[in-house]
């Protein structure tokens, strides 16, 4: 029987990474599986070495604090994949773990095919690690097609599959009339799949939702949040008393919930792809500790925070970042949309322009038929 360790570092790659082994579990049964990964791949029967907990760190600072943590955790996994055996080391995002892992692996066994999802930033910095990638990488999975031309350019095998997340879904609608009720409008919150993120942005985000409700009467909060964080988040809106705010940690009423609803407000990330599918109008926001913003300002080449902002040139979609991700900043931005209809209509023409060059629909059956392709 042939076997695939599926590698993820956190809950966003863990989700992809269940996209593409969804597929790949319905067109060939025969493959045994192990990972690290979190709820959707834990969904698809596949076991996890560890909770995703231990490997997800997020800025400079928490990860030097925790180096040794990191190192310990990183041998461990390698030892585990080569005791495993598999034919393909399947690693998905998080390339500062999961390269890591993937090149010590092919170091101690280079018949292991290692096969990369989610190509590592080099458009917004270290456009040198594309070179390294080819001593240990056999194949990358490319999300955005101008990616590709630097992978070519030192001769690495590549696919552009498009996103995933950007697949047309089909499946049955979902009632959420017992989610939301009185006829509400609906604002989407992302506050993030980490608990430092939490930390950071919940406080921020529930001063906004205070100045909202001062202003309007007809809207409920639901926040997107992990099946982890999503009493943690509730706890705390409940100690606020709000009447209009809800947490949510189920994946089909999350993708219902956002197709309904008005606008979003989300930390910066892949959500955003997400949110821009589903033609919701929305605002980025992110905040980090000020040690971790220098550094990246120091190595981030790009104008932008957002993918949408990044291939458009220009800023569709409003960021509000660092100094700028308050409660007072975000109120007026999402109250100048609401009292302008045709600038959220203006922002879904523009990003709905730039995600269809990210867009195959079927994404998850190109990345499947690579790995199929490998064995």
């Amino acid at each position: 029987m042939k076997k695939i360790f599926v590698l993820t570092g956190e809950p966003s790659g863990d989700k992809l990474a269940s996209k593409v082994i969804g597929q790949l579990k319905s067109s060939k049964s025969d493959i045994e599986y192990l990972s690290v990964g979190g709820e959707h791949l834990k969904a698809l029967g596949i076991k996890s070495l560890y909770d995703l907990k231990e490997v997800t760190y997020l800025g400079f600072t928490r990860v030097l604090l925790n180096i040794f943590k990191i190192k310990k955790k990183i041998n461990e996994t390698v030892n585990k994949i080569i005791e495993f055996k598999p034919d393909i080391l399947f690693s998905v995002d998080s390339p500062d773990f999961t390269l890591r892992v993937a090149e010590k692996v092919k170091k101690i066994n280079p018949n292991i095919k290692t096969i990369h999802f989610v190509a590592p930033q080099v458009w917004v910095w270290r456009e040198h690690r594309v070179k390294k990638l080819k001593s240990f990488l056999d194949h990358v999975l490319l999300l955005f097609p101008f990616e590709k031309k630097y992978f070519d350019k030192e001769n690495i095998q590549s696919t552009f599959t498009g996103h995933p997340l950007l697949e047309n879904d089909e499946k049955s609608k979902i009632d959420i009339s017992q989610i939301i009720r009185d006829h509400k409008k609906i604002i989407s919150i992302f506050s993030g799949s980490r608990q430092s993120e939490i930390d950071i942005l919940l406080p921020i985000l529930i001063d906004f939702i205070k100045m909202m409700n001062e202003k309007y009467k007809d809207i409920f909060y639901v926040f997107h949040s992990t099946s982890e964080l999503n009493r943690l988040v509730q706890d705390k809106l409940i100690k606020q008393g709000f009447k209009n705010c809800g947490s949510i940690s189920d994946e089909k009423i999350k993708s219902q919930v956002l197709k309904s609803s008005t606008f979003a407000v989300a930390k910066s990330g892949t959500i955003s792809l997400e949110i821009c599918n589903a033609k919701v109008p929305s605002i980025i926001i992110y905040k980090m500790n000020s040690i971790n913003f220098l550094i990246v300002k120091m190595l981030v080449k790009v104008k932008y925070a957002n993918i949408i902002n990044i291939a458009a040139n220009e800023e569709i979609i409003p960021e509000l970042l660092q100094s700028n991700c308050n409660s007072k900043n975000i109120f007026n931005k999402v109250d100048s949309f609401f009292e302008n209809n045709q600038s959220m209509q203006n922002q879904i023409d523009k990003s709905q322009e730039v995600i269809k060059n990210f867009k195959t629909n079927q994404s998850s059956k190109i990345a499947a038929s690579v790995l199929i392709n490998s064995f």
